[in-house]
């Protein structure tokens, strides 16, 4: 997928409601660090950036990993 934007303030914009740390996620998820941390091991989620302490993703990545996620527990 291609963005497209404006200018500098329409980008920091969507960085500021697109991109999510790993405690969102976490909260999105309702899962542990442990779990997040399996997820991008396994290649389940990938980080858009990762800094020395911190991982940061799309919100759209979480969002449909908890959709996939959600559909496998109601096969159970």
């Amino acid at each position: 997928m291609m963005y497209s934007f404006k200018d500098k303030d329409e980008l920091i914009a969507w960085i500021q409601s697109e991109i999510i740390s790993a405690s969102e996620a976490m909260e999105i998820l309702d899962c542990t660090k442990q779990n997040l941390h399996s997820f991008v091991k396994r290649g389940k989620l990938v980080p858009v950036k990762e800094t020395g302490r911190e991982r940061f993703f799309l919100r759209d990545d979480v969002l449909e990993r908890k959709a996939e996620a959600s559909i496998y527990n109601r096969k159970k």
